[in-house]
């Protein structure tokens, strides 16, 4: 019956992750979320700072005001404009895929979003907003940079470009060569954004976020899409696949975008709109010993481990644990194309996606509150900083791991015991 089971699976998810792990777009979105996350985190770390708990009591309005106020451009110049930097990254990292000059897709597909977005008059001058360059533009700026990386391939494959004599330097050449694949990529935007503006939309964005991104996002913000995403994820990684890559390939604009929400809602001081965000994942599933919340096994292992195999794991396992580094337990347990820790694998992180939700959902606990916290930050101090500096959130991961711990049990135990009496009788 198992061999059965791990055989469907095998054979119906193993061909969708191939496909999804070698899918150039994909791949591209996951690595310019990658290039905006130095900065994503940059910003939200000033947000701890300027938020910390009961500062605003200890100093006068006036002091904690001007505090707040210089610290906020850390926030504003990359948290609340980090759909720039990522698509900047998706247009690099694309053009780079095809091998073509990367620097040049990264900055024609910030030039085609510019284009595309509408500037508000400010007496004599334009002003863009820098909401549509965070979460509200994220949609449009992934597909403008797809598309943008696209025409400028086609155009510079089309060899449509300015040949300069030789003896000429290089960044010369290559910028006179880039001039008219980029001149007429552009170019298809311009015109994008003129027939825009005679249709009810009025503007691509407007387009983007009323039919695909305001949709999807209310999809991504459920709690059933979130359980899938999650057994996904587990199951992805049974079978030896980065699970959690895969996933957030196509998940994170969904959840960066909740995850901004609830930013701004948070330096705003009302009610925090969402419960399900990127840090709802990352602090209390991940941050709990990485995918699968494995420093429950940890534990778990030097509490009843017996065998010499698990209780070396344990020792080498636990300071990569702490920092939520599971490598050396999945691959060492084995997690992988292991039946007989399938069932806790799977379950365990369900139960702690509806635990954390209704807890969020019932007020016990704040939702994230929007910072992005480092995912090598441990467990308890993750989920403080992951909810504003609320001591609930270090207190709501702590019940999780004992919930994992118990889930866990049975399952270690008997793998534990099998470990144990092959060891003896290799010692006879």
């Amino acid at each position: 019956m198992n061999s059965k089971f791990m055989n469907f699976l095998e054979n119906m998810l193993l061909p969708i992750a191939d496909k999804l792990n070698n899918n150039r777009y994909l791949s591209a979105l996951r690595d310019g979320f990658m290039v905006a996350l130095p900065l994503i985190i940059f910003g939200s770390i000033f947000v701890v700072i300027a938020n910390f708990p009961f500062l605003d009591k200890m100093i006068s309005e006036e002091a904690f005001t001007a505090y707040q106020n210089a610290l906020g451009p850390a926030s504003a110049a990359t948290l609340s404009i980090m759909g720039v930097f990522v698509m900047i990254g998706i247009g690099y990292k694309l053009t780079e895929h095809y091998g073509g000059e990367a620097i040049y897709g990264g900055v024609v597909a910030l030039a085609a979003f510019l284009i595309m977005t509408p500037q508000v008059l400010d007496g004599v001058s334009g002003v863009i907003p820098t909401s549509v360059l965070g979460a509200e533009g994220m949609f449009l700026g992934i597909f403008t940079a797809f598309i943008s990386a696209e025409l400028y391939r086609y155009f510079v494959k089309k060899d449509w470009t300015i040949k300069m004599p030789a003896g000429v330097p290089g960044a010369v050449s290559r910028s006179f060569s880039a001039l008219i694949p980029i001149t007429l990529t552009l170019t298809v935007f311009l015109l994008i954004r003129i027939i825009f503006s005679y249709t009810g939309f009025e503007t691509v964005q407007n387009f983007i976020y009323s039919v695909i991104q305001q949709p999807l996002t209310v999809l991504g913000s459920g709690l059933p899409a979130t359980i899938i995403a999650v057994l996904l994820i587990q199951v992805f990684w049974f079978f030896g696949l980065h699970g959690q890559i895969i996933i957030n390939s196509v998940f994170d604009p969904i959840w960066y975008t909740l995850n901004d929400q609830n930013l701004t809602a948070f330096q705003a001081g009302t009610e925090l709109p969402n419960i399900i965000t990127k840090q709802f994942i990352d602090s209390f599933l991940v941050g709990m010993g990485g995918s699968g919340m494995t420093l429950a096994v940890i534990i778990l292992i030097f509490m009843i481990g017996k065998s010499r195999q698990l209780k070396e794991l344990g020792k080498l396992g636990a300071p990569a644990g702490l920092f939520n580094v599971n490598e050396p337990i999945i691959f060492g347990l084995p997690i992988i194309m292991n039946p007989l820790i399938l069932i806790p694998w799977l379950v365990a992180p369900v139960v702690v996606t509806l635990i954390t939700y209704f807890a969020m959902y019932s007020g016990i606990v704040p939702p994230p509150a929007g910072v992005i916290v480092p995912w090598t930050t441990p467990p308890i101090l993750n989920g403080f900083l992951a909810t504003g500096n609320a001591w609930q959130g270090g207190v709501l991961q702590a019940f999780n791991l004992l919930v994992v711990i118990v889930i866990w049990w049975p399952f270690l135990k008997i793998l534990d015991k099998n470990y144990y009496e092959t060891e003896r009788k290799e010692a006879k």
